[in-house]
């Protein structure tokens, strides 16, 4: 038995906050370096081939050991904007990916924005859930985004608005914001702290106040930085009809739902607090409702075995159920202070070790769907934390590698995105993929390149009727949307672009989301749906009114038959 880990470093010491407020300062004056920079930057412009040594050669020469060891990459970002914007270089976007430090924190064509609500009490007493006292449930103050959330007071305001600026530091557009609101139970806090949450984070991204959720929700359609997705997480317990409602009334368009297993016994066993039925019930509201719906799972639970694990992974596609369009996998770690660490020290609990968990994961990844896109294959916990099993955070490179190694492949969304690659029209294709679930026939179209690069995907949702053996009412459904096609997703791959930007090439602007678009509407008819609604985010509204959608109460709507008939689109 691994022995516990005693000294953790406190990351809220004076001098660790000394360190990264010195790492988050404001840009340098850049005007004794002009010069300098300007001949810099023309060189990273002019060189026909590029590597992140090119760039630290080029500013020792060009600004001299001190002055190089200033300006880091953001500083280099931010003084290349500053002279662009005082006429003295042209802001060339090959250029701005030379200096870009994460190029792939966009590269699935939005800008994510995680922000933290602040702690409160939670309704579950999982035992292996730590706890602690400054932040939300289930999260530690030694992990990155919960340490800014900290310095920020857990602040919305502040959180959003410092994320937005420290990816455009970095050379990232932020004009697309999939906004992420972790933190606990998102359902068990108080409506007004939710509304209040969600209006202030729209209020960083509008760069403007206002007076209610609704009027920051209409001032976002055309903000500097449009809300193009809002998640929150939840437990299925939570999930109720009132709920749901309560979810679209502020804006939300995607959940994350842990139900961590499909084992009854094993939730049990685990308190969990909930019920596979539960699961269940919590995913078909949420479908009928238009969501996308993101689930948590996590292996490796007081009584699971890697051999009921696999068998418990794969329920997640054979119930009908279930079928999430997203997963984490979040392999139970061992951490000091759970009631997890009584089970463990009295020899009921083994973690597993890192070689029975890769091959579990490669078993799972092998099984993945190519209309689910697998988020994580581990969670991001400090090692010092972990107090016996895996510490390692790299295990989806590990377990890719290994996969790769046997010739096995991986056919979920994130390993097919087209990612960085030039897009050539000619090259698209649309093709499309099919599954029933106890509620709904759910159609994934995609654009793919000859090479099987994903470029974009739509999910469109077309319902059962209520009546014998539907396993919802219509009481359970807003009325707004009986009868009606439901597309709950439409994600063009390729780095984020500003709005409005010329295109190179990258699949958002070469009319891949229209063509899908199209497409659906088209599949709908042909089923005998007249309406056709959509899950909007606020800051996609005015795209959807451009291809005939008219805002509603909760989501968006054209008539299939007798609206406005948009032409076919081409890619160009």
């Amino acid at each position: 038995m691994l022995e516990l880990v005693t000294e953790k470093p406190d990351p809220f010491d004076p001098d660790r906050l000394a360190q990264w407020r010195q790492a988050h300062a404001a840009p340098l004056d850049i005007a004794p370096y002009a010069e300098a920079l300007l001949a810099l930057l023309q060189e990273v412009q002019s060189l026909p081939t590029w590597s992140r040594r090119s760039l630290e050669r080029l500013a020792r020469q060009h600004l001299g050991p001190e002055a190089a060891a200033l300006f880091t990459r953001d500083r280099l970002v931010q003084a290349y904007q500053a002279l662009a914007a005082d006429g003295r270089l042209d802001l060339d976007r090959e250029t701005l990916k030379r200096l870009q430090r994460k190029p792939t924190r966009t590269i699935s064509g939005v800008a994510p924005v995680a922000v933290l609500t602040k702690p409160y009490a939670c309704p579950g007493v999982c035992i292996f859930c730590p706890t602690d006292e400054l932040m939300p449930k289930s999260y530690l103050r030694d992990e990155p985004g919960a340490q800014r959330a900290y310095l920020e007071q857990f602040d919305p305001y502040a959180q959003t608005a410092g994320r937005i600026a420290a990816l455009e530091s970095i050379g990232h557009a932020a004009d697309k914001i999939e906004l992420l609101i972790l933190g606990g139970t998102w359902s068990a806090y108080p409506r007004a702290y939710q509304e209040m949450f969600v209006r202030r984070c729209l209020e960083a991204m509008n760069e403007q106040p206002a007076a209610s959720l609704a009027e920051a929700q209409r001032v976002n359609e055309s903000a500097p930085h449009r809300n193009v997705g809002l998640v929150i997480e939840t437990r299925p317990d939570w999930i109720t009809p009132e709920e749901v409602l309560w979810l679209r009334r502020l804006g939300v368009t995607k959940v994350q739902l842990g139900i961590q297993s499909l084992d009854d016994s094993i939730l049990t066993l685990n308190k969990r607090g909930h019920t596979v039925e539960e699961s269940r019930r919590a995913v078909r509201l949420l479908r009928a409702a238009g969501f996308k719906l993101h689930l948590h799972w996590m292996p490796n639970l007081l009584g699971a075995t890697p051999e009921s694990d696999l068998a418990d992974f794969q329920r997640l596609w054979s119930d009908p159920a279930l079928r999430p369009d997203e997963l984490k996998i979040y392999p139970c770690s061992l951490l000091d202070g759970t009631e997890l660490m009584t089970h463990w020290r009295a020899g009921a609990y083994q973690p597993y070790t890192q070689d029975e968990l890769v091959e579990l994961l490669i078993r799972c990844k092998t099984l993945v769907p190519p209309d689910c896109r697998l988020n994580r294959v581990i969670r991001d916990i400090p090692s010092n934390n972990i107090v016996a099993g895996n510490r390692a955070v790299n295990l989806r490179q590990v377990v890719q590698q290994e996969m790769a190694r046997r010739g096995l492949v991986c056919q979920c969304i994130r390993c097919q995105e087209v990612r960085g690659h030039v897009i050539e029209p000619q090259d698209l294709a649309l093709d499309m993929l099919c599954h029933p679930t106890d509620i709904s026939q759910e159609w994934f179209l995609r654009m793919r390149t000859s090479a099987g690069r994903l470029a974009g995907f739509l999910r469109l949702s077309l319902p059962r009727p209520f009546g014998a053996g539907h396993p919802l009412t219509p009481a359970d459904v807003s009325a707004e949307i009986h009868g009606a096609a439901m597309i709950r997703e439409v994600h063009v791959y390729g780095p984020a672009l500003v709005v409005g930007s010329d295109s190179r090439g990258e699949a958002q602007h070469v009319g891949v989301g229209s063509r899908l678009i199209h497409a659906a509407r088209t599949l709908a008819r042909d089923h005998g749906f007249d309406r056709l609604a959509v899950i909007a985010a606020t800051g996609t509204r005015d795209y959807y009114r451009r291809l005939g959608f008219e805002l509603g109460d909760l989501y968006m709507h054209t008539d299939l038959f007798h609206g406005a008939e948009i032409d076919a689109p081409t890619l160009a």
